[in-house]
């Protein structure tokens, strides 16, 4: 295990009591790979939804390269924000947002409770995913369970095409174009110390496919006894929240939550972490100033640039 402390340093933006460290929860893309550049992706995806609703043929081999085409080509103010706000959700909240977006802008019209669609698309972009205090109608339960996994599909299609597969095939020859600086460091560290690190993802999660296909090729090793011992994430059809998945693994080894490390950059690792009572550290660009604040709000105890930051070696030692 190690020991986590707080310290003057400059990394450190809400102080925490000194802890023993023997488990570590960890979000994948942004936090240690670069492989998948899926905002712009995801932006595009949901603004057409919005835009244009779901035709029978939104997810042809015509609209494919349509999208792939069109990512990453100008701002999309709501879209651009909410990836950015969802960042660490499952996709297939994601998907239902827009969804539920596209249903207020009468692009899809589906009958439901408008007051209801609408508190439950203001949640999601508030950072949360399930909503039983709402009772829907069968109709839009059965369009979203139809079209929700339908959307995710299609995102995954045009993300492959526009970044993720050549970015992956590069990773393969080169893995440290796509890992953030000093992250195998500073696993290695977690790991040589006797703590155990979860990878929990929105993505899905199928072996030697997908995320766990781009974590091998990172250079990273999966298993008992390994760099990390597990990757868990979500499936096609079922949504896995962040925080469930995190507190199922925390109830179900019997962890207490002082000796767990979360590390993520997105909104729902860290709060979710931060409802735990787990020491937080968020991977964040300099430069993400937006994010940089909404982590500070959130209640996260350290943001870092990379895991070369020197002052992580006070913060963190061997116990």
């Amino acid at each position: 295990m190690i020991i986590a402390e707080s310290t003057d340093s400059p990394l450190i933006v809400k102080p925490f009591a000194a802890r023993k460290i023997k488990y570590a929860f960890h979000d994948i893309d942004g936090t240690h790979s670069l492989i998948r550049d899926w905002p712009p992706v995801m932006s595009i995806v949901l603004w057409n939804v919005m835009e244009n609703g779901l035709a029978d043929d939104f997810d042809s081999e015509y609209n494919l390269k349509r999208i792939i085409a069109m990512t990453g080509t100008r701002p999309l103010p709501e879209t651009d924000a909410f990836c950015i706000e969802s960042a660490g959700l499952s996709a297939l909240t994601q998907m239902e947002w827009a969804i539920r977006r596209a249903i207020e802008n009468g692009t899809v019209r589906i009958e439901c409770d408008q007051t209801a669609n609408s508190a439950i698309a203001a949640g999601i972009r508030a950072g949360r995913e399930v909503f039983p205090e709402f009772h829907e109608g069968d109709a839009i339960k059965k369009y979203l369970a139809e079209y929700t996994p339908r959307l995710f599909r299609f995102y995954e299609k045009v993300l492959n095409g526009y970044c993720r597969d050549k970015n992956l095939a590069a990773a393969k020859i080169d893995p440290d174009k796509f890992i953030i600086s000093g992250s195998k460091e500073f696993v290695d560290f977690l790991h040589e110390n006797g703590v155990k690190n979860y990878l929990v993802t929105g993505a899905v999660v199928e072996k030697g496919m997908g995320m766990h296909e781009e974590v091998v090729s990172l250079g990273y090793s999966i298993g008992e006894g390994c760099q990390f011992e597990d990757i868990i994430g979500s499936s096609w059809t079922e949504k896995q929240p962040k925080d469930v998945i995190m507190e199922r693994l925390a109830n179900d080894m019997g962890i207490p939550s002082d000796e767990i490390l979360v590390l993520g950059d997105g909104r729902s690792e860290i709060s979710a972490g931060v409802k735990m009572g787990a020491l937080t550290m968020s991977r964040l660009n300099e430069s993400a100033a937006y994010q940089r604040e909404m982590h500070k709000r959130l209640g996260t105890n350290i943001i870092i640039a990379d895991y070369n930051e020197k002052d992580l070696k006070k913060i963190f030692r061997k116990a």
